[in-house]
């Protein structure tokens, strides 16, 4: 139920000068599924100043937090309206109510919610994805399908005014997702910045030779995205010099030259592993998303909004980022869009499906 499938950010394209923030939890959610009560949804987000020109971080990270956190009144039994209600603190300190399926709640204190149940958008060949680190061979074909198709998750979508709640002067953030568990004492649960991160470049372990046996994310989810703490930086770091060199090393050329300490020139960057959004630019699918770090990395200013729309086929955009630095073909998954795209209207994702492909059983 704390399980965050994937997190989206980008300006509305409804309401310009809005921010969106999705974060999609309970993989395989049945369309009953409820919100747990027993957990904070929280959104974070900071701003980015430029940071200092021999950073590979690229971001200098403003220590002023805004922060959303969304939490769940019941399990929806006790409530004779029949379903759940929610309500949202917002970083000025105001409370928000909304019922869960609620999906025109009017806007209250610049900020809108909806949560509820809805298809999973995202794009991917999991599989074969899956296949290519087993094996080391790029396993993708022309026609993939997304795996199990279909399925639903529960998503909380939230939409705000950024002049009211960050400020005239705030354009470029960094914005993360998490779930921790409620009560007098939080503990983050999972967080979420960049799609993949922990399963493509923290999770395989046999290209690490420094900890080969160790399994990085459960540490890598308790740190802040803002701060991450310095005992496990030497280990997250070994993971992912070793990861990225492997994806790197897929079309058999070296598109990433290492570091003169060995590193590999992205190491940093995905360490900083939460959205960049520029909120002053417009809505954009396709394109947008690591445009901005792009930009930065190579010393240019960046022409897009970044962050994620719901519709962007992010994982072409990392293939081809991570095995040949943008400098050859476009690498393609064989997936290019949801079988029920997302739409331009508040909530933006796509109506749960009825029938929902059954999760499969592991024995």
């Amino acid at each position: 139920i704390a399980d965050i499938t994937d997190f989206y950010a980008f300006p509305s394209p409804e309401n310009p000068g809005h921010l969106v923030l999705v974060m999609n939890t309970l993989p395989f959610a049945e369309p009953s599924a409820h919100f747990s009560d027993g957990l904070i949804y929280r959104f974070r987000v900071r701003a980015l100043g430029a940071g200092p020109a021999d950073d590979p971080a690229l971001f200098a990270v403003s220590e002023q937090e805004f922060t959303f956190d969304i939490a769940f009144l019941d399990d929806g039994e006790s409530d004779p309206e029949g379903g759940q209600r929610g309500l949202c603190r917002t970083p000025t300190g105001d409370q928000v109510h909304f019922r869960v399926n609620e999906r025109d709640a009017t806007p209250d204190h610049g900020v809108r919610v909806f949560a509820g149940s809805r298809w999973d958008p995202f794009i991917m060949d999991a599989p074969a994805t899956l296949n290519t680190i087993a094996t080391g061979t790029l396993s993708f074909t022309d026609h993939a399908s997304i795996y199990l198709d279909g399925k639903n998750v529960l998503s909380l979508v939230l939409e705000f005014d950024c002049a009211q709640i960050l400020g005239a002067s705030v354009a470029r953030v960094g914005v993360v997702a998490e779930t921790l568990s409620g009560g007098k004492l939080p503990i983050r649960i999972e967080r979420v910045g960049r799609p993949e991160v922990k399963n493509l470049m923290l999770a395989p372990k046999q290209f690490d030779r420094v900890n080969q046996d160790l399994e990085i994310r459960d540490l890598y989810n308790m740190e802040d995205a803002f701060h991450l703490g310095d005992s496990y930086l030497g280990a997250y770091r070994a993971r992912l010099n070793a990861n990225l060199a492997f994806w790197d090393g897929l079309d058999s050329t070296v598109d990433w030259a290492p570091k003169a300490d060995g590193s590999h020139p992205l190491t940093e960057l995905v360490l900083r592993d939460f959205l960049v959004v520029d909120v002053s630019m417009p809505y954009q699918e396709q394109g947008s998303f690591f445009e901005i770090e792009s930009a930065a990395l190579d010393g240019r200013t960046h022409t897009s909004c970044g962050g994620r729309a719901l519709n962007d086929d992010v994982m072409d955009t990392i293939f081809t980022l991570l095995i040949n630095a943008g400098t050859g073909p476009t690498i393609r998954d064989g997936v290019d869009q949801a079988s029920r795209p997302a739409t331009r209207t508040f909530p933006y994702l796509a109506e749960p499906n009825p029938t929902p492909p059954q999760r499969p059983h592991h024995h």
